[in-house]
């Protein structure tokens, strides 16, 4: 590779890093414009499905799931707490271990929040093909194993 395509290749590439971004800042300005009226952020819906998805999970691990500190966490878990979204408790094991589970007015609110999510991304994805959305994803799995941060979960590198 010549000097004129490592230029080429490096633009392009920083302008798929932008529209990356774009797409996420703007995406979470309108999930969180949709959510103001029901009293809850962005950052408080992930750590809530986090919790549904994985009832009685410990601060620490909430934080590892969605990719946010244990205090950013702890701050969050509170608010939902005292919105009455979650209980907290202690781990039957470890007494110093502080769990958290969703309650029905949490649950109500994940699944009204589901009914959003849906419609937002309906609208980002309109007019991509089913084949083009699957290769999309097949590259951003490679992006992340590149970086080393795939997901176990999804099948982790190749």
């Amino acid at each position: 590779m010549d000097e004129s395509q490592r230029d080429q290749r490096y633009q392009q590439t920083r302008q798929a890093l932008r529209a990356m971004k774009r797409i996420l800042t703007h995406f979470r300005v309108l999930m969180d414009d949709e959510l103001r009226p029901q009293g809850v952020t962005t950052a408080q819906m992930q750590v809530l499905f986090a919790v549904r998805n994985t009832p009685g999970s410990s601060g620490a691990q909430l934080a590892r799931s969605c990719y946010i500190t244990p205090q950013t966490t702890q701050a969050l878990l509170k608010h939902l707490e005292e919105a009455g979204f979650i209980v907290r408790g202690k781990d039957p094991v470890n007494d110093r271990i502080v769990t958290a589970r969703i309650t029905p007015a949490g649950e109500r609110l994940v699944q009204s929040v589901e009914k959003t999510v849906r419609g937002l991304q309906a609208g980002l994805w309109q007019g991509v093909t089913d084949s083009e959305l699957t290769r999309f994803n097949a590259l951003l799995e490679r992006c992340l194993c590149n970086l080393d941060i795939a997901d176990e979960s999804a099948g982790g590198c190749r």
